[in-house]
Parts: C-alpha cells; structure tokens; sequence
C-alpha cells in the first residue's frame, strides 16, 4: 500500500467544515477527491452513487433518502443523482433555525468529477450554503520535488502529475492510454452522445499540438473536419471537465491594441506528453515544443496553487499587435505579478522586454527560467528559479 501524499488543500477544507453545511469537492477524474476526504474525515460516513442500489434509492424518494441518511456523510460521485440536490437545500434550511450553526457545519460533503453536469446544479440549488473546492493532479509542492536540472524536471512533465503514475507502478504510457479511453467512455459519450470517437480523439490530438499557442477554432475545425460549431461544443467539455485550461487575454486598461484570442493549456502535461507522443525525457526536453509544455507545466502550478489555498486569483496573459507578450498575468486584487516563463539556464537581458513594455500599478515581474540565481535582469524585473515560486 502507498503512503498517503498530503494534499496542500486540507488546511482550506478543514476550516471549511467548520462554518459550511455543505462543502463540494469537484475536478477531473482520478485526481484523488475520494483518497483525500476519506483520509481527512474518517469518521464520516461513505457512500457512492457508483453503487446502483444507493442510486436508486436517492432518484426513488431524494428527499427520504436525505433524511435517513447517517449524517455527516461523503457523497462521491454525486453528478449521478443531481435529483437530491434542492433536498440537501431544504434539509439545510430546515435545521439551520433549529440547531446551531456548528452542529450543522460540515453535514454533507460531495464529490463529483463531472464538472459540467456537477457545478450549474450545485450553485443553482445550494447557493449560499455551499463551499466549493476543486482538486486537480498533484502539484510539485505535494510531490516534495524541486527539480533544479531541466532533466529531472522533464521526467516529472513526462509522467505527469495524476497520483496513479506517481505512486504505483505503471507507465504514464498505459495509464494515460487508459484515462483517455475511459474519459471518453464515462464522460464525453453521456453528455454529447458522440457517434465518431475517432473524430473527437482526433480533435484532442490536434488540440494537443497546439498546447501554449493562441487557440484559432476555425482552423481546429478545418484541421480536423467538423464544423465550427462542434469544435466550439467540443473545446467546452474539453475546458470545463478540466481536460484542457483556455487561458483568457488581458486587455482591461491597456491602450494599446491587443490580441483577444485565447491560449490552450491542458490540465496535465503527462497527458499532453502521450497526445504529443514522447516516450522519454530526453527526447521531450530536446524537442521544438519543450518550451511550451515547461510554459504549460509552470502556469498550472499557479493554478494549482490559486484552487488549494482558495486565492482567488485571475490569471490572463498579453499580447498586442506589435509583438509585446506576457506569458502570464495574475491579478492579486491590489496588484499584478507578471510572468515571463522561459524553459533556459542562461539568462539574456531581451528576455525582459515584453515585461518591461506593459505597464500595471502596482505590478511585480518576473523571468522565471532553470537559471539558479535570482538577480535584476532590467529595470523593476527579476530573474529567479521557477521552482522559487512552488
């Protein structure tokens, strides 16, 4: 049996049973919900809506199976039985005015790794009595890494960050073969109803060699036969089952013409890594889209970061007409952080100039590369480690 790994979210998830009546745990699929409520609140009871009997007994009677359930409770795979939902609202409401507010807080806690189906049912119904949370794969922080050689830090890109290549003994190359086919299976197929599996995985195939690029939907859709219109619904569930992250452009206070397209990311880069077909380090950090996949890698360890602490940061990158581009921009609230994201060891003074070009108040800027110094590369701009920043 592996050692539990300590998710940086609990710290967030404890305090949040303490003040919410129901907290919500949603994410892309084995990323670990189940492994981390069960190890952080023991003593609550279990079910899962995998189970047929359970199921059809919550869609039967949702608002008896509510009532009698052992309470507190953790309900995985909760998208199964959306039914119960405006149940949990009125359970809530009903002993909100009867019991104090700590004897209800923490009462039921879901999970659900459907996001689309999961997330418009849970903040329409439970709005305002709920507290949500999203887990995605691990982070370098949780894994206890620090790769300061580009080498070492590949390796990790190339198996990802989902706890079953990191923890058990099986390849990233079985183990993303079969989430995708399962994703597909479980998920896709439900919601779209898709008839030619080979088109979308073709999609998914094209969307992956756009990784870290400007995302132009057209050509997605030309490239890979289908309308616009099923590429626009396809990038959707793509984007909100967090397969992929579409990173938006800033151009709020900003004079200058800038570009409005987005930026494609995926979630996980050991599955950009089997989309893109690598099969080792060596060869992945040698390629022409290394420094993509170490950009996409770097900005999902922001996000990471954002959704385990509950920041609510924004996150946006920059790009105008005349060639300036920012690799990320995170509004703070009171200030900016710019991000220039380079996958090098020697550090040259041009790679400040996009930084150097925007302007925000107040806003700090950064080069982060595999250089192990941090030092002034130009004026208010500082080189430093990327992994100074995990």
């Amino acid at each position: 049996m592996q050692d539990y790994i300590v998710r940086t979210m609990q710290k967030t998830l404890r305090q949040a049973v303490k003040h919410s009546p129901i907290i919500a745990l949603t994410g892309p699929r084995q990323t670990g919900k189940s492994t981390l409520l069960r190890h952080l609140f023991p003593r609550y009871n279990y079910i899962s809506f995998d189970a047929a009997d359970l199921r059809l007994a919550a869609k039967n009677d949702p608002q008896l199976f509510v009532e009698n359930i052992q309470k507190p409770v953790i309900m995985d795979e909760i998208q199964y039985v959306p039914e119960i939902l405006p149940y949990l609202k009125l359970y809530v409401d009903k002993y909100t005015t009867t019991l104090k507010n700590s004897e209800i807080a923490g009462a039921f806690i879901l999970t659900g790794s459907q996001v689309f189906t999961l997330m418009a049912g849970l903040t329409e119904s439970l709005a305002g009595r709920i507290a949500l949370f999203e887990l995605l794969p691990f982070s370098f922080k949780e894994l206890g890494q620090k790769p300061r050689r580009p080498l070492n830090c590949y390796r990790q890109i190339l198996k990802g960050f989902y706890p079953v290549p990191n923890t058990a003994k099986r390849s990233p190359q079985d183990y993303y073969g079969d989430y995708l086919a399962t994703y597909i299976e479980r998920d896709v197929r439900q919601i779209l109803n898709i008839k030619d599996v080979g088109a979308f995985q073709s999609f998914v195939q094209v969307l992956a060699g756009r990784a870290g690029n400007l995302l132009n939907i057209q050509e997605v859709a030309r490239d890979c036969a289908i309308s616009h219109a099923t590429a626009k619904n396809w990038l959707s569930i793509l984007e909100t089952s967090r397969i992929i992250y579409i990173l938006r452009p800033y151009y709020r206070n900003i004079t200058k013409r800038t570009v409005k397209t987005p930026k494609l990311y995926f979630t996980d880069t050991g599955l950009l890594a089997y989309l893109l077909k690598y099969k080792d380090a060596e060869t992945l950090a040698a390629g022409g889209v290394s420094g993509a996949i170490f950009e996409n890698m770097v900005i999902m360890e922001f996000l990471k970061s954002n959704n385990n602490s509950k920041a609510g940061w924004d996150f946006y990158f920059y790009r105008d007409n005349n060639g300036v581009e920012i690799d990320l921009i995170i509004d703070k609230g009171r200030a900016f952080e710019f991000y220039e994201i380079k996958s090098a060891k020697t550090l040259r003074p041009e790679m400040a100039k996009g930084l150097s070009a925007v302007n925000l108040t107040p806003a700090k800027k950064f080069v982060l590369s595999f250089n192990e110094h941090t030092l002034p590369l130009a004026k208010n701009v500082l080189a430093a480690p990327w992994w100074a920043f995990l």
